[in-house]
């Protein structure tokens, strides 16, 4: 039985553990920006950034390691990463301490984009099919939620999914119908297969899903309770390599524009003010979205329940 997938063409592949490090490519591991997280429930990640940059992993004996956090949450893990405008997704239904590939792979991929998702799960058997990220041509899509009582809503969500859609709906998850949803309502807006597809008419699809979405479910919790699975969570972040987009939808989300301090100031050739503070053209060199606040030198935001907040091709940062 086929337990993973890969999907790309680059024979080095990355892996997603419980530390990421950030990396410009051909810089000393000691400029790294480790990032640690502390698994409870789902955890996703979105990388969004100016330049090419490395997200590979850490010792796999590291006291925090994904691999040994996955006892708790073995329910499958999954990479997005964006290469030559494609994305490259890596799926497991495993967990990750007892997946050989996640195990083996110690490849480093550099990328402007990725999202990264460890999955617990509520809805849906622990399959393939299940696992996020999910993708849609060069749509990728991460959630940390749970639709209450989601067998008794399922065919009216599905009818809300264009046709044209529909038929790519394969697995039994709350977060893939969710996905198709946002995408319906995208495809009214705008050709979802071009580039350019602009922030605010993202930001506008979304929340004309989300809203379509809490008119059916009823409305997503404002507070983040651990383990209450009778709440509708709504945290989610979409991109199609160029354009992302999160959305706080009651599980917490944080993000970052700028650092303290970045180690690469003398030597990057993308140094500029918005790396250290906060952004006074409305342009950023990067976006990270974690559920978690993550060690290391970015300064970290806490989303709102309801906010929206990303960035468009140029990097224009946008919150509604």
């Amino acid at each position: 039985m086929v337990q993973h997938i890969l999907i790309g063409y680059q024979s080095q592949l990355p892996i997603f553990e419980l530390v990421f490090i950030l990396q410009e490519p051909d810089t000393p591991r000691d400029t790294c920006v480790i990032f640690c997280y502390h698994f409870v429930m789902c955890r996703i990640f979105g990388f969004r950034s100016v330049i090419m940059s490395q997200v590979h992993r850490s010792l796999m004996s590291a006291d925090n390691a994904l691999s040994s956090q996955s006892r708790e949450h073995p329910d499958g893990w999954g990479v997005a990463y964006y290469a030559g405008g494609a994305p490259h997704v890596i799926k497991s239904a495993q967990a990750a301490l007892n997946d050989s590939l996640f195990q083996k792979v110690s490849g480093v991929v550099s990328s402007e984009t990725v999202l990264a998702h460890v999955r617990k799960s509520t809805q849906g058997n622990n399959t393939l099919l299940n696992t996020h990220p999910f993708q849609f041509g060069k749509w990728t899509f991460i959630h940390n939620g749970h639709i209450p009582n989601f067998e008794n809503y399922r065919d009216e969500l599905v009818k809300v999914i264009l046709p044209k859609f529909r038929r790519f709906v394969l697995g039994d998850t709350d977060s893939e119908i969710i996905f198709f949803v946002i995408l319906s309502f995208l495809q009214g807006h705008a050709d979802i297969e071009k580039r350019g597809i602009s922030i605010d008419d993202l930001a506008n699809a979304c929340s004309k899903a989300n809203e379509k979405l809490t008119q059916i479910v009823g409305n997503f919790s404002q507070e983040d309770i651990e383990g209450d699975l009778s709440r509708f969570y709504l945290t989610y972040v979409l991109t199609n390599g160029e354009t992302m987009i999160a959305h706080q939808g009651g599980k917490e989300l944080h993000y970052s524009t700028y650092k303290t301090k970045c180690a690469d100031r003398d030597s990057c050739p993308s140094f500029a003010f918005e790396c250290e503070n906060q952004t006074a053209t409305g342009y950023v060199n990067h976006l990270i979205f974690t559920s978690e606040p993550l060690s290391g030198e970015n300064i970290w935001i806490p989303m709102n329940p309801g906010e929206l907040i990303g960035v468009d091709w140029s990097m224009k940062l946008s919150k509604y």
